[in-house]
Parts: C-alpha cells; structure tokens; sequence
C-alpha cells in the first residue's frame, strides 16, 4: 500500500521551546508556557480551517513532574483556567476535547475540570483535541498491558487511553529537537515525522501549512513497496 500526495487528516505535535523561548527573553518559564498555550489554540483553529479532523498536543509528560516546583504549580494553576476559560468558546466552535494520560498525582478538582470539559464538547464535529496531560507512551502500554488478556492488536488498541484515536498521518516536533521523548509510542508506528527549528510560541501558521505540505511530498508504504 502506497499513500502518497493527500492531505494530513491526523496530526500529533510535541510542542517543544516554551521554557526556552521565556529563557530567550528574560522571562519566566510559565510566561513561555501561557505563550506556548495561546499558539495551541491558534492553531487548533488553523488546523480545524485546513480541514485536519484531529490535533492531538503534548501538555505535560509523565517527566515533567520532575520541573522545578514552582514551574509545575504554576503550570498546573495555568491549565485549570485554561480549561475553566476556553471550554465554551471552543463548545461553540464545534471542538471536541479529549484528556489522555494517568490521572494518579493529579488534583481531583483539575481531573473534575477535565471531565467537564469533555462533557461540554463532547457534541463537537468539526474538530477532535486530544490533549496529553500527565502522558507517557511507555506508561499508556503498560496500563493497557496490565489489562490486556489476548486478542490482537484491536484488542489491545482498545485498552489505549483513547481507542477513538487515529494513528496520526504526521508527527511535528518544534525546536530543533529530533525525538519522539515518549509520545504516542504505539500510535505513530507509521506516522510521518517532521521536525521544526522553530521554538514552539513562534509556531505561526506559515510553519504549520509548511509542515503539512512537507508531509504531502512523501510517500507511505507502511511496510510494503
């Protein structure tokens, strides 16, 4: 099977160079991540535009724990008025929302806001958010393996933190960074991979349509010729 030419439906970013770009300017890290979250949503919005029917972002790995404790505070702090402020706006834009990763260490009122949030759009169409927040792909196979009694792959897939999910067409990493650092291991088995040496908060839109189109000059056998 040769899949070459057509347009990225699903795409996974590792949204890294928050802390840098804040390290660049003098700034906080958490002020490079409030950044970092405003060029999520833009994106988001660009991605729903140019006809991608699921953006799955990496938030907070299972490693990032390990953050200086302020930073991590304050990120947590961020993401609960995130959650609390955008929720609507993206309801209305027809987003539906997703939170993958272990909920283990994480606050009950931050994992109530979750739940709400995916109640709240879970009408939505246009466009899936996958969200991963205390995410590891090492430990998304393990909680599976652990309830995984035999069947294949579709079983297993359906043990995943979110069965719906696509495999994504293509994986982009911002920063210059060239690793996949333990996201959708199991996922992006074929996936594209595209690598960006732009810091994440200056991922425009032009970086992102350039990305994609880099992705449309390849061609995917997925194993064959």
């Amino acid at each position: 099977m040769v899949d070459g030419g057509r347009a990225a439906r699903y795409v996974a970013i590792i949204t890294d160079g928050n802390g840098r770009w804040a390290e660049q300017r003098g700034l906080a890290a958490i002020e490079g991540h409030r950044a970092g979250a405003d060029v999520v949503k833009a994106r988001l919005r660009d991605a729903a535009e140019l006809g991608i029917r699921e953006l799955t972002v990496y938030s907070f790995s299972t490693e990032n724990w390990s953050r200086p404790a302020e930073e991590v505070t304050a990120l947590m702090r961020m993401f609960s008025e995130r959650i609390r402020d955008e929720t609507p706006e993206l309801r209305d834009e027809g987003v539906r929302m997703r939170f993958i990763g272990r909920r283990e260490g994480v606050s009950p009122a931050l994992c109530e806001q979750m739940d709400w949030a995916e109640a709240e759009t879970a009408g939505g169409e246009r466009i899936t958010l996958f969200v991963a927040f205390n995410y590891g792909g090492r430990a998304e196979i393990l909680d599976a393996a652990e309830r995984y009694g035999g069947g294949g792959e579709d079983a297993f897939r359906a043990l995943l933190y979110a069965p719906e999910m696509h495999d994504p067409d293509l994986v982009i990493r911002t920063s210059g960074e060239q690793r996949l650092s333990n996201y959708l291991l199991w996922q992006s088995a074929y996936a594209e991979l595209v690598f960006r040496d732009e810091l994440w908060p200056d991922f425009s839109r032009a970086a992102f349509e350039a990305a994609l189109a880099e992705y449309e000059q390849r061609a995917r056998r997925f194993g064959g010729r």
